[in-house]
């Protein structure tokens, strides 16, 4: 097992990226990133956007242009929501969101899906999905059963402030594979939305 994982740490440079949500579109690169996390950050994340967040800390440490105030690498990788207004979604409470990720590099590793208060980088909601053993591994990914990779939530109650403005909150896609302290590999994407009140969708859909 130590010379397998050996083997990997030596190939983990080679293999930036493994996982990211496909659909709803999920939070991506614009000019507000570059101005946030600097050049070279955003050419690792250009060149695959699947990237782990510990590679990209790794750069931070000797970019000049990186603001670690402005561009928090452990919440969505850094991306910006000014770069995502026309991506946002709009859920009602108790909505059932369908939810697709591409994984490029199947392996073990615990994952869930929770809601992110954007503004405290905090957790705000249970876990929406929740895979305490990981996904199941293979060699490519359509060894990963199609319930890992293609699945609902669903928006929960109590959230309707928190979340009822656009940028407030994200439904987060995390996926960690943890064999330190030999390898430690994050995976993150966001999508961003916001609750409308179920009041107020009645309305829009009247009108």
């Amino acid at each position: 097992m130590l010379t397998t994982l050996s083997t990997l740490a030596v190939l983990a440079p080679a293999v930036l990226g493994h996982g990211i949500i496909t659909n709803p579109a999920p939070r991506a690169l614009g000019p507000a990133y570059t101005a946030a996390c600097g050049e070279a950050i955003t050419t690792a994340v250009k060149q695959d956007n699947t990237s782990y967040v510990e590679q990209l800390t790794k750069i931070a440490t000797s970019a000049a242009d990186y603001d670690a105030s402005a561009c928090p690498l452990f919440l969505c990788k850094g991306l910006q929501y000014a770069d995502n207004t026309d991506r946002v979604q709009t859920y009602t409470a108790g909505q059932v969101v369908p939810i697709s990720v591409s994984m490029r590099i199947p392996h073990l590793g615990s994952a869930n899906v929770t809601i992110v208060d954007t503004r405290t980088d905090t957790i705000v909601s249970d876990l929406l999905k929740n895979w305490p053993s990981g996904y199941s591994p293979g060699k490519k990914e359509e060894d990963i059963p199609i319930e890992q990779r293609e699945f609902s939530v669903t928006i929960p109650e109590g959230l309707e402030e928190t979340c009822a403005e656009a940028g407030n909150c994200v439904i987060q896609w995390w996926w960690l594979y943890d064999a330190s302290p030999i390898i430690i590999e994050t995976f993150e994407s966001c999508i961003d939305f916001k609750i409308a009140s179920n009041a107020t969708r009645a309305v829009s859909f009247k009108a």
